[in-house]
């Protein structure tokens, strides 16, 4: 006999600035009069709302919860609304929700520019209001990202692919709000230098300003017998060198 008790409006989804005051509706029919009682959660602990056997549930934001409500009929037949989310905003720029808001969606949080290396992660995040919950939807260049359709939008393994500009578009019943255009720059990770030529460059930044001398020996030919000159020389001029006030940076081969 559950399917003698019929749901014809389930509440909605709402996303608030903290203070905000609105009213969640449900309403049911059957065979019989109808008892509403309305419950919440928060951080998995659920309870009954005292007092709350409305249809109608005057709600002010204080914290994001989940909110349903049971119907039962005379007959103890029972069903229950979908949960939903009031997701509520602490902190919200002032001016914001416009005085006049009607519910349309107002974007909170824009995305930020992104760089990262190829195989990273690359996350976006956006966040808007709106009466009832906006949808989002992201996209690259101007084209729409398929699967995309939350305030955050996660790419596990970046590609170079994924370069490119972002913006996402907040919408409920009442409108559209579009977040700022932002650049994403996903690169190949930079290879580092062999070691001498790191230690070169440590030591030519250190020592820019004084006198600085390369000595380069090359001791391995591909098409002439190893010479032992080159490593004497080097060692040699870098002694001589020093003397005379140079910094001096030796390599081989």
């Amino acid at each position: 006999f559950s399917a003698a008790i019929t749901i014809t409006e389930q509440p909605v989804s709402v996303s608030v600035p903290v203070g905000y005051t609105f009213t969640l509706r449900c309403r049911a029919q059957g065979r019989t009069s109808l008892q509403y009682q309305w419950f919440c959660q928060h951080q998995s602990v659920r309870q009954q709302i005292p007092g709350a056997t409305q249809q109608d549930l005057p709600v002010t934001a204080q914290q994001t919860q989940l909110y349903t409500c049971r119907v039962n009929d005379l007959y103890r037949n029972a069903v229950f609304s979908d949960w939903v989310k009031v997701e509520v905003h602490q902190c919200v720029a002032r001016g914001l929700p416009p005085q006049l808001w009607q519910g349309e969606p107002v974007m909170v949080l824009n995305p930020t520019e992104q760089r990262v290396e190829v195989g990273k992660p690359l996350q976006l995040q956006c966040a808007a209001m709106g009466v009832p919950a906006p949808s989002y939807q992201w996209y690259r260049n101007g084209n729409l990202l398929e699967h995309q359709k939350k305030k955050k939008l996660w790419i596990s393994q970046a590609k170079v692919s994924d370069s490119g500009t972002y913006l996402c578009c907040a919408s409920n019943s009442h409108g559209e709000h579009w977040t700022n255009a932002v650049d994403v720059h996903v690169e190949e990770r930079e290879t580092l230098p062999p070691a001498e030529h790191w230690q070169l460059c440590h030591s030519v930044s250190l020592l820019a300003t004084g006198k600085i001398a390369l000595l380069v020996g090359n001791n391995h030919y591909q098409h002439h017998p190893n010479l032992m000159a080159p490593v004497t020389d080097v060692f040699e001029l870098r002694l001589l060198l020093e003397q005379l006030g140079f910094q001096v940076v030796s390599l081989l081969d």
